[in-house]
């Protein structure tokens, strides 16, 4: 059987940093405003950063507004631009139909991350971007393989370069930062799924040690 190299992803963005002769412009996606402290320090470093906040899967408008002012507020400390979608759940909820009962890391999530990312990669087309990219990469809790192979599928859809760099390394250190900065730290992926499913497994260990709660 035939053995598949290995891709070091980290060299070959290293190679590309190291050809750079001006500042390309980069749209990043990002989900949340504590996941992307980290990677918009790194990567602004090297390139003209547009930060595109697309999350239709956030539930509810409450939770999605005060995300959203949190990543406006780091944003306005780095001197990133911002492009803050509008709040649009039925799209999202029209994406995961007949996917509710899926588990968390299943099918509903491959076409949440396809969803995010396919929008970023027609914005970037869109809006002369060089190429794009998401906070999603530094989440240890991500499906990072699905989202990469899914990144590079709408890449080449609309003709604009994904951007890769496994940031997770750097995912306690952002989290460290976005605590000393007060950003809202939340406690659900978003989705309201994801909500369900939190407070399940807390319903669980309640009922597990309920001496606790005497």
């Amino acid at each position: 059987m035939e053995n598949k190299q290995k891709i070091n992803y980290q060299k070959q963005l290293d190679r590309i940093i190291s050809k750079l002769t001006d500042r390309p412009r980069l749209a990043l996606h990002s989900c949340c405003g504590p996941c992307s402290s980290y990677v918009m320090e790194y990567l602004s470093k090297y390139f003209d950063i547009t930060l595109f906040y697309y999350n239709p899967n956030i539930y509810p408008e409450e939770e999605y507004q005060h995300r959203l002012s949190e990543q406006l507020r780091l944003c306005e400390i780095f001197g990133i631009p911002t492009v803050p979608c509008d709040y649009d759940p039925e799209r999202y909820e029209a994406y995961v139909r007949g996917l509710e009962q899926e588990p968390e890391k299943g099918g509903r999530c491959t076409v949440c991350y396809r969803l995010r990312l396919e929008q970023t990669a027609r914005y970037a087309a869109e809006h002369g971007f060089q190429s794009f990219s998401s906070t999603l990469f530094v989440s240890p809790y991500q499906n990072h393989e699905l989202l990469r192979q899914i990144a590079e599928e709408v890449s080449a859809q609309y003709g604009v370069t994904f951007l890769y760099r496994d940031f997770r390394p750097g995912f306690r250190q952002g989290q460290q930062e976005a605590r000393e900065l007060g950003l809202y730290m939340q406690k659900y992926c978003g989705c309201v799924f994801s909500e369900e499913d939190r407070y399940a497994k807390q319903i669980s260990r309640d009922m597990q040690a309920p001496e606790k709660h005497l």
